[in-house]
C-alpha cells in the first residue's frame, strides 16, 4: 500500500467529530447507503487573523451553510501539517503547487477548518462549487495554502485559483448560471484524489463530493498514468451521460465494497466502480 493511500486512511481519526453527523453504522452494505458526504477545507494562514475571515467571506461561507470548526481550528502552528500536505499535493497536474507553496505549509502560524452542510447527491455540484468559491474568497482574505480532507487532496495557490475559474466559467451559459459537466469535471479535479495504489488497484477518492461512484482500475491494466486517464474518462461520461447509461454502455457494474467506513468522510455512498484487467 502506498504512502498516501495509508495516510487517507489513518485520516479518518483527524476529524472525530464528524463522526457525529454520520448517522448509519460502520461498515459497508450492498444496500444504497443513506450517508450524505460532506466537505471539510483546511486554511492556513501567516497569523492568528485567519481565524476571523473578513465579513464578505464569512457570508459567503454562512450563506452557502457552511460553518467554522472553531473545535479543530487554532491560532498557532500544526507540526503535522508538512508532512500532511506532503502526501495530498496533487501529482496528475504539471506543476500542481510550487516551492514557495511548500514554503507556505511550513512557515504557517495558524490553521482554520471550515464545514460544508451534508450534501444530497443532487447538491454536490453545487456543494463543491461553493467549496471552490470559499476556497478562492479565503485567499483573498490572506489564506496562503488550502486542502480538502474530505478526499485528502491539496494544490497550490496558482492551481487552487485556475480551477475556481474553470467551475465559474463552465457555470455559464445562455440561461445564465447552472451546474454543468464542466463545473463537476472542474471540482472533481479539485476535490477528489488519484490515483491511490492499493493492492490490486489504481483507486480515486472523493468522486462522492459531486455525486459520482469513485473509479478503481486494476493495476494489471497497464501503469499509473493509463489508469488516471479512464478514471477521468470514465467520471466525465458519467457526469454528462449519467451513471446508469455510463455503467450499461461500457458493461461495467457498481459495487457498495469499500475500504472505508461509512462514518468515514471519505467513504462514498454511490458505491464503486471496478474495471478488472
Amino acid at each position: 500500500m502506498d504512502p498516501i493511500r495509508r495516510h487517507l486512511l489513518k485520516a479518518a481519526g483527524l476529524f472525530a467529530a464528524t463522526r457525529a453527523f454520520a448517522n448509519d453504522p460502520p461498515g459497508a452494505s450492498m444496500q444504497p447507503s443513506s450517508v450524505k458526504p460532506r466537505h471539510v477545507l483546511c486554511f492556513l494562514g501567516k497569523n492568528e487573523n485567519l481565524l476571523q475571515p473578513p465579513k464578505a467571506v464569512a457570508k459567503t461561507i454562512a450563506d452557502f451553510g457552511f460553518e467554522i470548526d472553531r473545535t479543530h481550528s487554532q491560532a498557532r502552528p500544526d507540526a503535522n501539517m508538512t508532512r500532511s500536505f506532503g502526501v495530498c499535493w496533487d501529482r496528475v497536474f504539471p506543476k500542481a503547487w510550487s516551492a514557495s507553496d511548500e514554503a507556505a505549509v511550513a512557515n504557517h502560524k495558524a490553521v482554520l477548518y471550515v464545514l460544508s452542510p451534508r450534501m444530497g447527491q443532487e447538491k454536490t455540484a453545487a456543494g463543491s462549487a461553493a467549496a471552490l468559491q470559499i476556497v478562492d474568497e479565503m485567499f483573498d482574505a490572506g489564506a496562503i495554502a488550502a486542502k480538502g480532507e474530505s478526499a485528502g487532496i491539496a494544490h497550490g495557490v496558482a492551481r487552487w485559483r485556475s480551477l475556481a475559474d474553470q467551475a465559474r466559467n463552465g457555470a455559464k451559459t445562455d440561461q445564465g448560471l447552472r451546474m454543468t459537466p464542466a463545473v463537476t469535471t472542474a471540482c472533481r479535479l479539485a476535490l477528489a484524489k488519484r490515483p491511490l495504489a492499493g493492492d490490486r488497484y489504481y483507486e480515486t477518492v472523493g468522486y462522492h463530493l459531486v455525486g459520482l461512484p469513485d473509479v478503481y482500475v486494476a493495476r494489471s491494466r497497464g501503469n499509473d498514468r493509463s489508469a488516471v486517464l479512464l478514471m477521468d474518462e470514465i467520471a466525465d461520461a458519467m457526469a454528462e451521460h449519467g451513471i446508469d447509461a455510463t455503467l450499461r454502455d461500457r458493461k461495467l457494474t457498481l459495487s457498495r465494497e469499500q475500504d472505508y467506513a461509512e462514518a468515514d468522510f471519505k467513504f462514498n455512498p454511490y458505491g464503486i466502480v471496478r474495471i478488472e484487467a
